[in-house]
C-alpha cells in the first residue's frame, strides 16, 4: 500500500537538518524497498520539509518506518502528516 508523509522541518533547523542528512540518507537507502521517492520542501534554496512516497503492508508499517528516520529521532520535524495515496498517472512506483 502506498503512502505520502508530508514532514515539516521546525522553524529555524537548517543545521541541525544538514548535520542529520548523511544519517538520513543512509537510512533511506537502507530502507529502499519501501521508500519510493522522496526529497525537500524548498523555502528558495533553503530545506524546510520532506515528502517521502512509502510503499508499506499498512498505515503503522509506515508510521514505524518514519519514527526509525534519523530525522524525526533528532526532533526536526515539527509535524508530520501521513496519508494512503493511490497513484492514477505518472511513474509507476
Amino acid at each position: 500500500m502506498l503512502f505520502v508523509a508530508l514532514c515539516f522541518d521546525k522553524p529555524g533547523q537548517v543545521d541541525l537538518r544538514m548535520a542529520t542528512r548523511a544519517e538520513h540518507l543512509a537510512f533511506l537507502d537502507t530502507h529502499a524497498a519501501k521508500v519510493k521517492l522522496g526529497g525537500p520542501f524548498l523555502d528558495g534554496e533553503k530545506p524546510v520539509g520532506s515528502m517521502l512516497i512509502l510503499d508499506c503492508a499498512d498505515y503503522a508499517d509506515a508510521r514505524d518506518l518514519l519514527g526509525q528516520d534519523p530525522y524525526a529521532k533528532a526532533g526536526l520535524f515539527e509535524r508530520v502528516e501521513l496519508r494512503a495515496w493511490k497513484r492514477v498517472v505518472g511513474a509507476d512506483l
